[in-house]
């Protein structure tokens, strides 16, 4: 067999591996209790603690469909992919949360259990296909006394991603991975305080 014959025959695999590997899995953004928005406004969320645990897998692998808990790609390669999630999901939750302005001071404490963004490889060569998966524990406590308002809580902001032709033409107009989760956890957020729409929803599509 020659290498051209090859090569094409290893995209085509890998094609069917990526658009096979979540064929009828259910992707989610969901919470099981938002916070009641008479409640939610009445805060001045002073701080925003995200935690990264080095326990979660990182993958660089070059590959459409990485095994890892964190896959990034849009910041250097040379940097910690770690504290690199961290600033994404500190401001995304800042900006979800700027719009409660009330007067008792609070703390969003935050643990990632999932990060995982879209190749490159994955959004160059397919169409239609892909997920980023962004899933955290998020708390509410008293700034001032550490009391705990809102109980540690799971929340999954799993969203369809852009690739192929749809996400050339978004980076044209100077979208960017990292605006578009960013755009979509400050929107869980505000669903989740009860400041803007309930997005709750599920679908299914491959390649997450």
């Amino acid at each position: 067999m020659n290498f051209t014959r090859r090569g094409a025959l290893g995209g085509a695999l890998a094609a069917v591996l990526l658009l096979g590997a979540c064929v009828g899995s259910t992707f989610e953004t969901a919470y099981d209790q938002g916070v009641a928005a008479e409640v939610s406004r009445g805060w001045r969320v002073v701080a925003v603690n995200v935690t990264v645990p080095r326990t979660l897998v990182v993958s660089e692998a070059k590959t459409s469909l990485p095994k890892a808990d964190i896959v990034w790609r849009e910041d250097p390669e040379t940097g910690d992919r770690y504290d690199q999630v961290k600033v994404i999901m500190e401001n995304a939750i800042r900006q979800g949360a700027a719009s409660v302005r009330g007067s008792r001071a609070v703390a969003f404490n935050v643990t990632m259990t999932r990060f995982h963004a879209l190749t490159f490889e994955a959004e160059n060569r397919y169409q239609n296909a892909g997920v980023h998966t962004v899933d955290f524990i998020i708390q509410v406590v008293d700034a001032n006394t550490g009391a705990t308002i809102v109980e540690a809580q799971q929340i999954r902001a799993d969203f369809p991603a852009l690739s192929g032709d749809q996400m050339r033409a978004a980076r044209a107009q100077g979208q960017t991975q990292k605006k578009m989760i960013t755009a979509h956890v400050a929107k869980t957020i505000q669903s989740w305080l009860g400041t803007g729409p309930d997005i709750r929803g599920q679908f299914s599509r491959s390649g997450g």
